[in-house]
């Protein structure tokens, strides 16, 4: 931070790719070429797409951007889905940003960046490169030619790291181990009440997990003078399925709107030409996650439930209590996230079988044990996913508060998961 703070503004553009570099590679040196290969290939694609466009051979767009949307899922394809070659960790989310980029320079939506170097810093750009939020090329574009950072940005970009990570280590890793400690019963022993408080702490623990990394990723990138989009808006407190899916990983519902639903028509072509790209979108979608038969399932599942709302059940919920919404809401994301978690099928079906009463115990001992020791951080996590600490969140003293213990956390901890790295 220091030498970029130093350098030049004409030589800050290599700086933070160089920096980006050394990150990615201190944990992954093998596939470092894998992303300079993607930032290479779509960087000399824009080149020749513009070219194209302004010497009208459309047949050479055409082609190019075919050839780059091809090699990037086939990078996907090798690494994310052969099962034959380790997974690195970002891959899904540099794919999708040079893909964006190719697809907008073919639309004429953006001019190719002509500086290497700049389009490197975009991609690699270390505070988002792990887990998101996807950043597309025409939302840093301007940023990338110039930016500023004054005092207020960088105390601004310090305060959302240190609550991100906080959210991290404090809230996401400790309920984590409420899930661990569920997944460890047997399942004939476990109660009504002990699956539904093992989904509900898996919830919690992947929405402060990513949204944590989200936070830090957007209050780095704003001390060096980037303004990144936000990724999560509270999607817990929503009253339906569709406004959920617009409050959780933004940046990824919106990338397959723009690049996959509004292409294939979106709303326009007439009710059942909607519902089928709805369905489209959310195969993808749960694709895009993994390989596994759980992924699609639970993405045709949400597609499933999206498809009732936009036929008739939102119209039915709108005249439901805000309770009544909230609690049909819940009940369906708790399901989902169930399956989501759990990498074979079999065992996510069983798991929801035993939320709605398959071993015929409401609760026992283990559910009363398991609340009295995780209640208070229970009810911890459900106050700041429903938005009630967001003015605590804005104070310089939680901040220093947050650091400090993430901080005295880490050093002692020996339960650290990242969710997303195979994502």
């Amino acid at each position: 931070m220091t030498v970029y703070v130093l350098a030049p503004g004409r030589c800050r553009n290599l700086v933070l790719f160089l920096a980006s570099l050394v990150f990615y590679a201190w944990g992954e040196p093998v596939y470092i070429s894998l992303m300079l290969f993607s930032t290479f290939l779509d960087y000399g694609n824009g080149r020749v797409l513009e070219y194209a466009r302004e010497n009208g051979r459309p047949g050479l767009s055409r082609a190019v951007l075919l050839e780059s949307v091809l090699v990037n899922l086939s990078l996907l394809g090798v690494f994310k889905y052969s099962g034959v070659l380790p997974l690195p960790v970002g891959i899904s989310f540099y794919t999708f940003q040079t893909m964006s980029y190719t697809i907008d320079v073919y639309r004429g939506e953006v001019p190719a960046q002509k500086s290497l170097t700049a389009f490197g810093a975009y991609v690699s750009m270390f505070p988002q490169l792990i887990a998101g939020p996807i950043v597309k090329y025409k939302d840093v574009a301007v940023e990338l030619k110039h930016r500023t950072s004054d005092l207020r940005d960088k105390a601004a970009g310090i305060g959302r790291f240190c609550v991100g990570l906080g959210k991290k280590v404090l809230l996401a890793n400790q309920i984590g181990l409420l899930w661990e400690a569920v997944r460890l019963v047997p399942p004939e022993q476990m109660s009504t009440l002990t699956a539904w408080l093992g989904s509900g702490a898996y919830a919690l623990q992947l929405y402060f997990d990513f949204s944590g990394y989200s936070d830090m990723a957007i209050g780095l990138a704003q001390m060096i003078g980037f303004h990144l989009q936000e990724n999560f808006d509270y999607p817990y407190v929503s009253g339906s399925i569709t406004e959920f899916w617009r409050r959780w990983h933004i940046s990824l519902g919106q990338w397959f709107r723009d690049y996959v639903y509004i292409p294939l028509g979106g709303n326009r072509k007439g009710l059942l030409v909607q519902l089928r790209n709805i369905l489209i979108v959310w195969a993808l979608t749960g694709i895009w996650h993994g390989k596994g038969w759980n992924f699609l399932v639970w993405g045709m599942y949400f597609g499933v439930l999206l498809l009732l709302e936009k036929c008739f059940l939102l119209r039915w919920l709108s005249r439901c209590p805000a309770a009544v919404r909230h609690l049909y809401t819940m009940t369906a994301v708790l399901v989902g996230m169930t399956v989501f978690a759990l990498d074979r099928l079999k065992d996510g079906l069983l798991w929801t079988a035993m939320l709605f009463g398959r071993t015929g115990c409401l609760w026992n001992g283990e559910t009363i044990w398991l609340l009295s020791s995780h209640g208070i951080l229970l009810a911890l996590c459900i106050f700041g996913a429903a938005g009630f600490g967001k003015r605590l969140a804005e104070r310089p003293s939680v901040w220093i508060l947050s650091f400090i213990l993430s901080i005295a956390y880490i050093v002692d901890a020996a339960y650290n998961p990242f969710l997303y790295f195979r994502f």
